[in-house]
C-alpha cells in the first residue's frame, strides 16, 4: 500500500490548509505559541500538520480537513498517537 501522505490529493490539502493557517496566524494548538510559518519544515519549531485524531488510529480521516490542526514540528513529534490533552488555559489572574 503506498503512502497516503504523499498522494497528490493530501499534498494539495496539506498546502492549502497551511496557507489557511499562515494567512490567519493560527497557533500551535498543542502549545498555543505562535508559529513561525517562515521557518524550513525541518525546524522543530516550524509549522506541521497534525492530525487531531491520528492517522494511525483513525485512517479513514487522514484526507479530512476538520482533522487537521496547526501545530509545531516539534510539539507534534512529542506528541505522537497519544490523545491530545486538554489545557484548562491561561490563569485569569496573577496568584
Amino acid at each position: 500500500m503506498a503512502n497516503e501522505r504523499s498522494t497528490r490529493r493530501h499534498k494539495a490539502l496539506r498546502a492549502e490548509f497551511r496557507q489557511e493557517c499562515k494567512t490567519r496566524g493560527a497557533e500551535c494548538h498543542l502549545c498555543s505559541q505562535p508559529i513561525d510559518y517562515s521557518l524550513p519544515r525541518d525546524h522543530p519549531e516550524a509549522f506541521e500538520n497534525d492530525h487531531y485524531f491520528p492517522v494511525s488510529t483513525h485512517p479513514e480521516l487522514i484526507d479530512d480537513p476538520a482533522n487537521f490542526r496547526p501545530s509545531h514540528k516539534g510539539c507534534n513529534a512529542s506528541r505522537g498517537n497519544d490523545a491530545v490533552a486538554p489545557s484548562l488555559g491561561s490563569p485569569s489572574e496573577v496568584w
